[in-house]
């Protein structure tokens, strides 16, 4: 048995005060990301675990890269057809997190997952490198393929010229009934805020660590 009891760190990098905290989440999200952005200890700052419940009745985590953000959802895209896919045709109920070690700080979003228009997935979807584009059209995401080798031949085939998006592949936005920030700080009392859509207004609670 590995023994992890000593690893143990203490957060001293920050603090949640609800008394100076905006009434939207989004501002305060807005905020952290820009902090996140510009700190030189995190690389990629719109990874998010994106977490589904399968339909084995499984919850599944996985990692994706959030693409947008507005004041009302969070934009990410994938293959329709994928494990992640097919999960959340059957519940379109997600849980998407950040966590950003470097500041101490995480943010768990959870709300429905709603497919984007056409128009907006071909936007997308043609703003992406022509070896994204392709990549996209010849993967069988979350099936059982033979070889690595299989899926080199099929983008061998593809000329770059004349891609065209899968209907199988698009976007979703994470429409956010509830948004938890967590701010590490010392003695492991740290401060947790979360907004909550009630009759269609935010409310701002803490809750214990």
């Amino acid at each position: 048995m590995k023994d992890l009891h000593d690893y143990r760190k203490s957060y001293e990098k920050g603090e949640l005060n609800e008394f100076d905290l905006p009434t939207h989440w989004h501002p305060l999200f807005e905020e952290w990301f820009q902090q996140a952005d510009q700190s030189s200890e995190i690389e990629e700052v719109n990874a998010m675990h994106l977490s589904t419940i399968g339909l084995d009745g499984y919850p599944k985590s996985r990692v994706v890269l959030l693409k947008s953000y507005t004041d009302d959802a969070l934009w990410f895209y994938t293959n329709y057809n994928s494990e992640k896919g097919k999960a959340i045709e059957a519940n379109n109920r997600v849980s998407a997190s950040f966590f950003w070690p470097g500041l101490e700080k995480q943010v768990i979003f959870s709300g429905k997952a709603i497919k984007l228009s056409t128009s907006e997935s071909d936007e997308y979807f043609y703003s992406r490198p022509v070896g994204s584009q392709k990549g996209a059209i010849v993967s069988p995401q979350s099936e059982v393929i033979t070889s690595r080798e299989s899926l080199l031949k099929a983008l061998d085939t593809l000329s770059d010229n004349a891609l065209k998006r899968p209907e199988h592949w698009g976007g979703y936005r994470i429409v956010p009934e509830k948004v938890e920030f967590w701010q590490g700080r010392a003695h492991r009392l740290h401060d947790r805020i979360r907004y909550q859509m009630v009759n269609d207004d935010w409310r701002m609670e803490r809750l214990a660590p």
